[in-house]
């Protein structure tokens, strides 16, 4: 028997920098347990905010993603034309843009098939960000049909 279920998830409002959301994601998907095999899609509806798999034990690699990409981005280069929303605003664009708005993630047995040190990022690229709202979708067989 095939599974479809989609929620959205509202995540409260996180500092600029990188965060783990992955137990939110988640607690948002309890269902998971039921999917033999299938894939879970996690999309975020903003464009000043990211999604991305990576390190999640070392907060080093969080803090070291945040710095890169504001020297990549920076704030008040003279060459950004979109500054009515503050000399934050067209960074956040362009670091959502090149790290994504969504991940796919397989599913094996119950749960997301990711690497013994991956977590989900929700990049917060803006100084004052309200809350950040995110879709998640699990498709997949149940565990009985798999």
């Amino acid at each position: 028997m095939s599974i479809w279920i989609q929620r959205s998830l509202r995540l409260s409002p996180f500092p600029r920098g990188f965060h783990l959301v992955t137990g939110e994601v988640l607690g948002a998907i309890p269902e998971i347990a039921d999917v033999g095999v299938g894939l879970l899609h996690v999309f975020i509806r903003h464009t000043s905010a990211s999604l991305s798999l990576n390190e999640n034990a070392s907060p080093d690699v969080r803090r070291d993603m945040e710095s890169w990409a504001n020297e990549m981005a920076p704030e008040d280069a003279r060459y950004w034309t979109h500054v009515l929303e503050g000399s934050d605003d067209m960074p956040a664009h362009v670091k959502a843009s090149i790290f994504g708005n969504s991940l796919s993630i397989p599913v094996a047995s119950g749960r997301p098939a990711l690497g013994t040190w991956q977590g989900v990022y929700l990049g917060e690229h803006r100084d004052r960000a309200g809350a950040r709202e995110l879709v998640v979708t699990l498709f997949g067989n149940a565990t009985n049909s798999a």
